[in-house]
């Protein structure tokens, strides 16, 4: 679906509106796939940075000498190594949509071979199956974990 939203007075197009301005049949065209692999990268740099202010954190941080202190500080450890490895298994997955890019396959559901849909990728640009298909998977998996 094309969507054609009057604009504001700029005269310039947010990038997401150029985005569903392509025409129909021009789904994943190289202003698409340039867009969202912009978009991975940014993504994938915030993440790295993230980490590294996390390690040099750690890194700067001295032990307190009181044990509830250090207990705290543990703790805080604890959750900020919980946020990391979340970013860890998306990084994989950013890497992923990036190979896909590389390859001509991104935007295209790997179980069905159809369009994925570009407000879905707007909203997870790492998704690799079409909503149908993630549904199913969603579905399979609470079968299996009861």
């Amino acid at each position: 679906m094309v969507s054609r939203k009057k604009q504001p007075d700029s005269s310039k197009k947010s990038e997401k509106q150029e985005i569903h301005e392509v025409p129909a049949g021009e789904y994943m065209c190289a202003a698409q796939l340039a867009f969202f692999q912009e978009r991975l990268e940014s993504e994938k740099r915030a993440l790295l940075e993230n980490a590294q202010k996390t390690l040099e954190s750690i890194q700067n941080t001295e032990p307190g000498a009181d044990p509830n202190d250090r207990a705290s500080t543990e703790e805080e450890y604890l959750l900020e190594f919980k946020v990391r490895d979340r970013e860890r298994k998306l990084l994989r997955k950013i890497e992923d949509a990036l190979k896909r890019i590389e390859d001509g396959t991104y935007g295209w559901c790997e179980e069905t071979g159809e369009p994925i849909g570009i407000p879905r990728l707007l909203a997870r640009p790492t998704a690799s199956l079409c909503i149908e298909a993630q549904e199913r998977h969603e579905q399979t998996d609470r079968l299996y974990e009861h």
